[in-house]
């Protein structure tokens, strides 16, 4: 469990012409963490960046480099990922015919494991997998395309996670991705996430340190009210 609050500024979102330059000055803003998301046209319809582009720029940060599959047999990507610099690789329950497997396979290559949730999907789906896991990512938009818009149903999944860590003395990090904002970043953090991943709204700003700083301001103020 992080224990504060993090932001993951999301690459999909930033300029792919200067994509090195753009991981250094959000590592310079303030960001705590990468998050790179990998999509197949398959499990999801869009395509975007491969191992290649992982081990690009893993020599301009320090920072983690959080990667998100969302790919069919994610399993077999796992070394080619690690391989290329990923500190942390999440996988979809939805992808995963043995989850409980493909997470010991992360482990093995030395990566932190996470499990991934999207909206449509049933929180109890990945309750025997968070035992197993140092994140859940739970996906506020529909994976595939970034830009939409927050689904604020799925803060219930958060709650649940949340009690199932505490209740179960589990120490995994809750992470939201998609269409997370100032203010709803601030609803998210109030109901157990600390991780949150944003990409135009951080990407699209013309001040990244001055939105990661509002951001995480306002995440801050709504894990406080939580703690009250």
């Amino acid at each position: 469990m992080v224990g504060r609050i993090q932001i993951a500024p999301s690459i999909l979102a930033a300029d792919f012409g200067h994509l090195g330059a753009e991981v250094e000055a959000v590592e310079a803003a303030g960001a705590d963490l990468i998050h790179v998301d990998v999509m197949d046209g398959h499990f999801v319809p869009n395509l975007s960046l491969g191992p290649v582009v992982v081990e690009g720029i893993r020599p301009t940060t320090k920072l983690e480099l959080d990667v998100h599959l969302m790919i069919e047999r994610p399993w077999d990507y796992l070394e080619a990922f690690a391989d290329a610099g990923a500190d942390s690789i999440t996988v979809h329950v939805e992808a995963c015919p043995d989850p409980a497997d493909t997470l010991e396979r992360i482990h093995g290559l030395g990566k932190r494991a996470g499990i991934v949730i999207s909206p449509p999907t049933p929180v109890d789906e990945i309750e025997p997998f968070v035992g197993l896991v140092e994140r859940v990512l739970i996906m506020s938009v529909n994976p595939g395309f970034g830009g939409q818009s927050f689904l604020p149903e799925v803060l219930a999944k958060t709650d649940a996670l949340a009690r199932w860590r505490s209740e179960r003395g589990l120490s995994y990090d809750i992470e939201i991705d998609g269409g997370i904002n100032v203010d709803n970043g601030r609803n998210a953090a109030a109901r157990g996430a600390e991780t949150l991943v944003a990409g135009s709204a951080i990407f699209h700003a013309s001040d990244y340190r001055e939105r990661i700083a509002a951001m995480r301001a306002a995440a801050e103020s709504g894990l406080a009210s939580r703690r009250q």
